[in-house]
């Protein structure tokens, strides 16, 4: 595939590609990584047309930043830039997290998302998790102090529930609000998404392809690599759970083969079929999984192969949470 451009679409006010690229694996969670191929990864990913970029200060942890700023150094108006807060880790045993939305955070850890970017703005600056120790008034109130003073343009949330999204954007206008949201994880599409409509607010599915279950490239555990935290943290890929959701991944990819397509293609063609206001960021530090990712915005799907996707895929036939216990406790906040 050579360089192109993307069809964009509208995240509230902001205008990005279609599809993003989460660059999150790049640094932890997914098994070792590359930094040279990550890099070249994101430098394909805007040769492609891609210009969101998507990293967070705790994905590393720290480190991430710095290598998505790394790479955009030299390209930096070619890119619409998001990183996120509040996620805090110890720097010292970085299994240990807390969550925090004061004021005075927010500030502290916008100048330090900055430093290591090596930018003067971020284009998009979602709060990671809701606080809920903090109103939301004061973090969107000091987001909005960002917005002024040219730090930040825009402001996101993450997994944020209905009620908190219409309390921040009452503060100041949200841009995006991130969550998962795939054919195996649909629980946003009763309430968030019809308040994200109606307030003007774009929807930016992360793991679209559930954490790369999806692609049909995994069929048993032993297929993670070492240090993959789907080995351990991730309910969906432990013991029956991990049966019964690879069944329905052999049905995915039946039909992704009628299609000529991957089944990794079809799930994310099934997201971009949900609107115009709608973004997802699958994430990959590899250039050819890459290429096969923005192959998928081309991908048109009608009302009868939606039907039978979601056929397939049944929104509740999906066993397991997304999370553990102490990780559900902090979606939808």
């Amino acid at each position: 595939m050579s360089g192109s451009t993307l069809p964009t679409r509208r995240l509230g006010a902001l205008e990005v590609s279609a599809q993003g690229l989460g660059c999150m694996g790049m640094s932890e969670f997914y098994g070792q990584g590359d930094d040279t191929e990550s890099i070249a990864t994101i430098h394909r990913a805007l040769d492609l047309g891609v210009t969101l970029l998507d990293t967070a200060d705790m994905y590393g942890p720290f480190v991430n930043e710095e290598l998505v700023g790394r790479a955009i150094a030299d390209r930096r108006d070619r890119v619409v830039l998001a990183t996120k807060f509040g996620i805090v880790r110890d720097p010292d045993d970085p299994s240990k997290r807390g969550v925090r939305g004061d004021a005075e955070y927010v500030r502290s850890a916008a100048e330090a998302s900055l430093r290591r970017l090596g930018v003067d703005h971020i284009d998009l600056y979602y709060q990671h998790r809701v606080d809920p120790d903090t109103p939301i008034e004061e973090t969107v109130g000091a987001l909005a102090a960002l917005v002024e003073q040219g730090k930040i343009r825009h402001i996101g949330l993450s997994e944020a529930s209905a009620a908190t999204i219409r309390r921040a954007h009452a503060v100041h206008p949200i841009t995006a609000v991130q969550t998962e949201w795939s054919l195996w994880s649909r629980d946003i599409e009763t309430e968030i998404v019809p308040t994200c409509r109606e307030l003007g607010i774009g929807v930016v599915p992360y793991s679209p392809l559930g954490r790369g279950f999806l692609t049909g490239r995994f069929t048993a555990k032993s297929d993670f690599a070492e240090g993959d935290y789907r080995q351990t943290l991730q309910p969906r890929f432990a013991g029956e759970n991990l049966d019964r959701n690879l069944a329905i991944v052999d049905a995915l990819r039946a039909l992704a083969e009628k299609k000529g397509v991957t089944a990794g293609q079809l799930a994310l063609a099934w997201v971009q079929s949900r609107g115009d206001d709608v973004v997802p960021i699958p994430g990959t530090k590899r250039r050819k999984y890459l290429e096969e990712n923005v192959a998928a915005v081309a991908l048109e799907l009608s009302t009868e192969d939606i039907e039978a996707i979601e056929a397939a895929v049944p929104a509740d036939a999906v066993a397991g949470n997304r999370y553990p216990d102490a990780g559900m406790s902090l979606v939808n906040g």
